[in-house]
């Protein structure tokens, strides 16, 4: 079973900068648990099949306009079958008027009133993203992660590897470190995945034979970042004698993460291999891939056509 995912309202009320009209006694211990945001017009005329009372109610200027356009008792009769309904909250925007019957019913019903002066269109282009990252799906993974040239690169393999002393090589080469160690891994869409580090490691690195240091410190707020998507895994092990590695690019391996495939590549690590500038250059050309273009294929295809010609 899909474990459930819930984040506070006030959590979003603060993250949103809304004003309260009505907060309630219980505002610390309502929990959003759903992504979707539901518009009430068509419950406020008296549709109540299908209506998921889990959702967060806009009301904006279509809402606010049909409820003016109605006498006080029946506006009240209205609002009231709305708010029985047990839903978490209420946020009008556009800064709209606050009906006196929805202030009084909500401090009788407790369902919590909020205001933001933003329409509502712009309001929703911030609360649903906001929603979809707090509530996506999540796993954490021992690795590190990296911003390079504006990929984001996961670093996995055996503890002991290298992985944190090739992300302190690329922070000191002008690059941003997001997590070690552990990795937590957001599904925000069906095709994006977003990696952060735990609030309690976040920006530390671990070197043995040193302990731990804090990267930002260290070397500036331009040296971390948050949250990244995830771009391009790279697995790195030991280089093992005698074992096959991919030395031409030909055949694209992927990673899957919570249902995303990720392009993912093998990195043999030994002594001698320069691990930050072969990472840059996996995280160039990953980008040049999305862009089209193949360097494997097109040297394929040059030395395909060469034979072509000459058997002529």
């Amino acid at each position: 079973m899909e474990e459930k995912f819930s984040v506070k309202l006030e959590t979003i009320v603060n993250q949103l900068n809304l004003e309260c009209i009505y907060c309630g006694e219980n505002f610390s211990d309502i929990s959003i648990e759903s992504t979707d945001v539901n518009r009430p017009g068509i419950q406020l005329s008296g549709f109540y099949d299908c209506f998921d009372s889990k959702r967060i109610q806009l009301f904006g200027m279509v809402e606010h306009a049909y409820l003016k356009s109605l006498s006080k008792n029946v506006r009240k009769e209205k609002l009231q079958a709305l708010l029985a309904s047990k839903i978490p909250a209420i946020i009008i925007t556009r800064g709209l008027e606050v009906f006196e019957e929805l202030s009084s019913l909500a401090r009788e019903y407790r369902v919590p009133v909020y205001r933001t002066p933003l329409s509502t269109t712009s309001f929703l282009s911030r609360l649903i993203p906001f929603l979809y990252t707090e509530l996506a799906p999540r796993i954490t993974r021992h690795g590190v992660l990296v911003e390079v040239y504006g990929e984001g690169v996961l670093l996995l393999g055996e503890s002991g590897v290298g992985k944190s002393e090739a992300a302190i090589e690329l922070v000191k080469r002008g690059h941003r470190l997001v997590a070690d160690d552990a990795v937590e891994i957001k599904k925000v869409s069906a095709i994006t995945l977003v990696g952060s580090s735990p609030e309690i490691i976040r920006h530390f690195i671990e070197i043995r034979g040193i302990g731990i240091i804090d990267v930002k410190r260290l070397f500036g707020m331009g040296s971390v970042k948050d949250a990244e998507k995830i771009d391009l895994i790279l697995h790195l092990e030991e280089w093992t004698e005698g074992k096959h590695y991919d030395r031409l690019g030909l055949t694209n391996e992927e990673t899957e993460i919570l249902g995303i495939s990720i392009p993912s590549i093998v990195l043999p690590v030994k002594p001698g291999r320069n691990l930050a500038i072969i990472i840059e250059i996996s995280a160039m050309n990953n980008r040049l891939k999305r862009a089209g273009y193949n360097a494997a294929e097109e040297l394929n295809k040059r030395i395909m056509s060469n034979m072509d010609f000459s058997s002529e």
